[in-house]
């Protein structure tokens, strides 16, 4: 396996640099996170495929969730002689990352795919098309350090497309618009040209949207399994239920992703501005320099939409996804500050015990 096939690029070859400095990494080679199991992971690397686990001492550093591989990321491991099997010593610095906040109650990242070129926005031209669902990926894409791609599937399934077109390049600005049939097989050939040697793309969107069907389609073979939608709703049921990492026949890696019902933001107050271009220039143009855009008087904001050049749900729409943020910010923020009340606490209990047994 060639490991530039594979993406490992300059960005990686410096760290390895770094990384061979040290005598007890003299044994490791590079190896890519393709799967990600509840305590192991498969990882690719030049010599083969293996099954690989955490280091002791790799464990006891990470702090946090962010601090262990995910699927997309380059690791360094050791494999075990004479096994198939490996064990990872260290995570190289990713060079993009898609997050979002973990399900539940708890404020916590949670990495969907890490170095990636490309993120494939996949949203479907039936029933289920929404906008403000779009805006939200859009936000995310931004964010991660990756290129946005919007795909919209299912074409044949729509009676208007161009209609349909026109609203997603209305909130995707600067952003490559495909639209592709897996029944026809429009648009897929344009897909597959993004994927060069050593380009990694990831898909993502709700669930039925049509990613599996786009990866099997790419991949020239069936690799995932589908399912239908439901015709009440015509809303998609669960059908990829893990992340992985799978090689294209042109030599790119494709990463596909489990459907997900609702995207929660994970600190991504940066790319609100380049998903809403179209607000923040109108900003400008308000009277007042901190306008919120709702009752005062001279607002371009409120102009623009009197005038329906702007859309009122888009305008909420923002305001939505920036009290988000914000929450996210005031969580984080105290989660960090408590973190960090405990640790030097443990560290004073350790001070305290020492002197005592002196």
């Amino acid at each position: 396996m060639n490991l530039t096939t594979l993406g490992f690029s300059t960005y990686f070859e410096e760290q390895m640099t770094g990384f061979k400095q040290e005598a007890k990494l003299a044994n490791c080679v590079p190896a890519r996170v393709t799967l990600e199991h509840k305590h192991s992971y498969r990882v690719l690397a030049e010599e083969g495929e293996w099954l690989a686990t955490i280091a002791g001492h790799y464990a006891y550093t990470s702090l946090a969730r962010e601090d262990f591989p995910a699927v997309g990321d380059w690791v360094l491991v050791e494999k075990m002689p004479g096994e198939e099997k490996a064990i990872i010593h260290k995570l190289f610095t990713r060079k993009s990352v898609f997050s979002r906040k973990a399900a539940g109650m708890e404020i916590q990242e949670q990495i969907v795919a890490s170095n990636v070129d490309i993120v494939l926005l996949v949203m479907s031209l039936n029933a289920d098309f929404n906008i403000r669902r779009l805006e939200r990926y859009l936000v995310a894409a931004w964010d991660s350090g990756a290129k946005p791609i919007v795909v919209l599937t299912k074409a044949d399934l729509c009676e208007d497309i161009s209609s349909k077109l026109r609203e997603v390049e209305s909130v995707a600005f600067g952003v490559d618009v495909f639209v592709t049939s897996a029944l026809s097989g429009e648009g897929l050939e344009d897909i597959r040209t993004l994927f060069t040697e050593g380009v990694t793309g990831a898909l993502l969107g709700s669930s039925g949207a049509g990613k599996s069907t786009l990866t099997n389609a790419l991949c020239g073979e069936e690799l995932m399994k589908v399912s239908g939608i439901r015709e009440d709703d015509a809303k998609g049921r669960h059908t990829t239920t893990h992340r992985e990492l799978v090689l294209l026949p042109e030599g790119g890696c494709l990463i596909d992703t489990p459907g997900m019902r609702e995207l929660q933001l994970w600190d991504q107050g940066d790319s609100l501005s380049s998903s809403f271009k179209d607000i923040e220039e109108l900003s400008a143009a308000c009277r007042y320099r901190d306008c919120t855009h709702q009752k005062e008087p001279y607002c371009a904001v409120q102009q623009a939409i009197t005038d329906g050049v702007l859309e009122q749900s888009r305008l909420q729409s923002y305001f939505k996804l920036q009290r988000e943020l914000a929450f996210i910010e005031r969580k984080t923020n105290t989660q960090a500050k408590l973190s960090e009340q405990r640790k030097w606490k443990q560290i004073s209990k350790g001070l305290k015990k020492g002197k005592k047994s002196n």
